[in-house]
This record gives C-alpha cells, structure tokens and sequence, in this order.
C-alpha cells in the first residue's frame, strides 16, 4: 500500500470526475494562496464535494473521495476575480484532514489505483450509443477524444456521470466505484 500524501482540498459543492472539465472563480484568500503555491510547485489540489457548509466562509467539510485538479488555464475577470479552468486527473480516498491557519483544508489522501482499460461489456452497449446521441445533440465532442473511447469501459462512465443530470450524491456514489464495469452498471441503474 502506497504512504499517504498531503494534498491541499478545495471542497465545492459539486463532484469533479476524472477527465471532466470545471471553471472557477476564485476570490478567497486562502485559495488565492493555495492556487499560487500550485503554481510554485507544479502540483494540483484536491476536489470533493462539501457534506456541511459553505464554498466561502469556515472550512467546509469534505468528502471521503475526491479528484486531483490541474489548472489548464487561467484569466482575470472583467470584475477583478480569478477565473480558473480546471481538468480532474486521479481519484483519492481522503484518510485524515487538518485546517491551516490561513484556513485551507489539508488532506492526508490515499490515491486510488489507476483504472485497466477494459472495453465495454456487451451489457454495456447501450451506454457507448446514448452517449454518441448525447454527443450529438451537443454538436460537439469532447476534446481529445477517439473514436476508440467509446469502446472503454472507464471512458464511458466518466464520461456519462460527467453529462447525465445526475444529483451530486449520485455523482459522489459513481466517483466512490473502483471497478469501471460496477460504475456503469450503477449508471444503468439510475437511468433506469
């Protein structure tokens, strides 16, 4: 079992799911410290869900899983704030958290194991072609994308926990699946 590692959390109140894409807008100091030492030393920060509290204020208390965010891009707002586009890269199992004094949740976190790239089980089909009719409708595709994505079993759950109008309970229960099989049949489950 890997050692645990400190990860500063941003909790908000939605789930960010890996290979999802999240803006924003930052105007707390402490997280305008928390985004600058990211900056400083290459790394992300935590996402998870708030359970009790607020975005703004004390410090929330977060989920027991979240996902690791890394800054794609960056801008200043027409109203002075910081707008952050985000990407969700790896899951993590928080263990312990502490509060710094300038009020940031630290996160004592276990990274989940990386996902196998199964294809689609064929009890899964259905899946690969509501999200293709979701793609369409949209007009667009995720950037990025293959056309051999739509045959992998993780991709396609992410993908369809990403876009489906899931609650964010629901979204925290399919981020929380390790196996990619189990996660869309939970996602099966709520379609239905």
């Amino acid at each position: 079992m890997p050692a645990s590692e400190t990860l500063p959390l941003f909790p908000l109140h939605t789930v960010l799911l890996p290979g999802a894409g999240l803006g924003l807008r930052v105007f707390e100091r402490r997280y305008l410290d928390l985004i600058r030492e990211c900056g400083r030393s290459g790394g992300g920060f935590g996402v998870c869900l708030i359970l009790e509290g607020e975005e703004s204020g004390r410090p929330a208390t977060p989920a027991a899983y979240g996902t690791e965010a890394t800054i794609e891009d960056f801008a200043t707002g027409e109203d002075g704030l910081l707008n952050l586009r985000l990407r969700g890269g790896r899951r993590f199992h928080v263990q312990r958290t502490r509060v710094r004094d300038n009020g940031v949740v630290m996160g004592e976190v276990d990274w989940c194991p990386p996902e196998q790239d199964d294809e689609l089980r064929p009890e899964h089909s259905l899946l690969a072609t509501v999200l293709e009719k979701i793609f369409e409708k949209a007009g667009a595709t995720p950037p990025g994308m293959r056309s051999s994505d739509l045959d992998s079993a993780s991709w396609v759950g992410w993908r369809l926990a990403e876009l489906l109008p899931l609650s964010d309970a629901q979204r925290l229960a399919v981020l929380q699946e390790d196996d990619p099989h189990a996660r869309l049949d939970r996602l099966l489950a709520m379609m239905a």
